[in-house]
């Protein structure tokens, strides 16, 4: 179930549970992965984009668009650029000294924020669930008859 999923663009890299690696000289459009990693030695000419994983640029890793981590991390290494905004919820940001970041950064740091997100919801839905049992059982249950 690890199969790669490409898009209109063939440069482009979707995975779901494999990571993706782009190697240094190569070039792709974007690069989306669903509970797996990404890691950029080379160019992505568009957006990164981690669902449940991390992001690492190394040195000489480029991305021209956004970084978006949820759920992970995200590192910037030495010589390592991003020229778009870079977004983390739930996860922790490490930039090295000589990276270069050319957007705006916001961290919503620390697994809190994504049990929230997820956590909340569940708990709405087991309350739904458990309200929708009561009902059926107060409907169904026989009635008996009072006597005095």
């Amino acid at each position: 179930m690890c199969a790669a999923a490409r898009g209109n663009n063939a440069s482009d890299r979707t995975q779901f549970g494999r990571s993706i690696s782009v190697a240094p000289g190569e070039e792709v459009s974007e690069a989306t992965c669903f509970g797996c990693s990404i890691r950029v030695r080379g160019h992505v000419a568009g957006d990164v984009t981690a669902f449940g994983g991390s992001i690492v640029v190394e040195d000489q890793g480029q991305v021209d668009g956004d970084a978006t981590a949820f759920a992970g991390s995200m590192r910037l290494d030495d010589s390592g650029k991003v020229g778009g905004d870079v977004t983390v919820f739930g996860g922790q940001i490490h930039r090295a000294p000589g990276a270069t970041l050319s957007g705006g950064v916001t961290v919503m740091g620390g697994p809190g924020w994504a049990v929230v997100i997820f956590a909340i919801p569940l708990l709405f839905l087991g309350l739904l669930i458990a309200f929708i049992f009561w009902l059926v059982q107060r409907v169904t249950r026989p009635r008996v008859p009072v006597t005095a």
